[in-house]
């Protein structure tokens, strides 16, 4: 018994940062049902140490860590916040093409277009829930398409589909 081309579905890998415990078990069964892959931590310690970036020399070696598609993180934790995490994913020159979504349980406008500003692709209010979810796909898919030359431009308002979003429309 095969599997149709058409029902294969890109395995994307999603880090999950909260330190609330309740909330992190949301988002990755939020993420889950949605068919991603999910790695939980509770600190944007962890998740640097996860993504080679706990020391500032380890940059160079971050290749490995390229199997991350999508960083969903909170903004309010203990030490390092999750904007914090947000500014050295985008300053790490071998990670800052991996989307960003930012979280919060409080909805401050200044600090919503900070991190906009920052290059976070989304902010969510919480509780996540699973139309938040829905509203992911559209960055991985666009991440995938940096992935070829010449294939469906982040710019362009192209729809992509297939490995390496090799179909446009």
């Amino acid at each position: 018994m095969g599997v149709a081309a058409g029902d294969a579905q890109p395995q994307f890998h999603v880090l999950a940062v909260d330190d609330s415990v309740i909330d992190r078990k949301l988002i990755e069964k939020l993420l889950k049902t949605s068919s991603y892959q999910v790695t939980a931590v509770d600190s944007v310690s962890k998740a640097l140490d996860f993504l080679g970036l706990l020391n500032e020399e380890d940059d160079e070696r971050n290749s490995e860590f390229a199997s991350v598609s999508l960083i969903i993180t909170d903004y309010s934790m203990p030490g390092m916040t999750g904007y914090d995490l947000l500014r050295k994913i985008k300053n790490s020159t071998s990670l800052k093409d991996i989307p960003v979504v930012m979280m919060s349980s409080e909805n401050i406008p200044s600090r919503i277009n900070r991190c906009l500003e920052e290059g976070a692709e989304e902010f969510f209010l919480k509780p996540v829930q699973l139309s938040d979810v829905s509203k992911l796909k559209p960055h991985l898919m666009e991440e995938k398409s940096k992935e070829i030359p010449g294939r469906c431009s982040s710019s362009s308002q192209q729809q992509c589909f297939g490995p390496a979003s090799s179909i446009c429309i």
